[in-house]
């Protein structure tokens, strides 16, 4: 059977890394991307050079019907999907909850929670035995920020990610007699361009020396997690979160 996976957010950063290890592993890959198509595009080139097929797709995770689309374009354009990675994910600028208003926290928990909601409702009804599937695997990519609250930061980033982990989880009861696999692995402070989006670009920087191990950490380290929990090796796994932030 060819492994296909979907990987939303999939043009920089843990998504790109993902894209082109998976490639390596033998997956042909669709990579979401929501605005930077060249990004997305290179992705794609990273692909093919291992000899796999590739796609970009351009989409807003949060949006019903560019979900609904996106994976008609697997479907039509790779076949049946067997893995997807929720790894779309933003942040907004760093502030306290006092200055936070309701359009903030909805763009948030629309890409962060709700997003993923969908992706994952279009991949089991795919992947689902009862539905005539072969199965397959979700990875669900948090964040070691609801261990730590986010606070005078990004305490609505933590709180939206912190609804992801309540997704792994349930989703990963409700689906595991289906032939599917849910699991989440929970990045710590990475060295990804997310981080200029909050406001400040050099954070890993600066807050490195608050993780035991005293270094940021890079995509490829939480990719590699992420290929593992989708692998055969993980095959007793579900409904677990995997740590991948340097002790913090």
């Amino acid at each position: 059977m060819t492994k296909i996976i979907l990987i939303t957010g999939g043009s920089r950063g843990i998504g790109a890394a993902t894209a082109v290890m998976a490639a390596a592993q033998g997956f042909d890959v669709a990579v979401n991307y929501r605005d930077n198509s060249v990004a997305a595009e290179q992705v794609v080139k990273q692909v093919t050079a291992l000899g796999r097929r590739a796609i970009a797709i351009k989409g807003d995770v949060a949006v019903e019907a560019d979900v609904k689309r996106m994976f008609e374009e697997v479907d039509t354009k790779l076949g049946s999907i067997t893995a997807l990675v929720n790894n779309a994910g933003i942040l907004m600028k760093q502030g306290p909850v006092m200055s936070m208003d309701a359009n903030r926290l909805q763009k948030i928990f629309s890409v962060n929670a709700i997003g993923p909601f969908l992706c994952s409702r279009e991949a089991v009804r795919r992947m689902s035995l009862k539905t005539g599937g072969s199965g397959g695997a979700i990875v669900n990519v948090t964040s070691t920020a609801i261990k730590q609250g986010g606070a005078f930061e990004y305490v609505d980033y933590a709180a939206s990610k912190s609804a992801l982990e309540t997704l792994t989880i349930g989703l990963a009861k409700e689906i595991a007699a289906e032939g599917i696999r849910v699991n989440a692995v929970r990045p710590g402070i990475v060295y990804t361009e997310i981080h200029a989006s909050g406001g400040e670009p050099g954070r890993v920087d600066r807050v490195k020396h608050n993780i035991p191990m005293q270094r940021g950490g890079q995509p490829e380290e939480v990719a590699k997690a992420i290929l593992w929990l989708l692998s055969d090796d993980a095959s007793f796994s579900t409904g677990a979160i995997l740590d991948v932030s340097g002790g913090r």
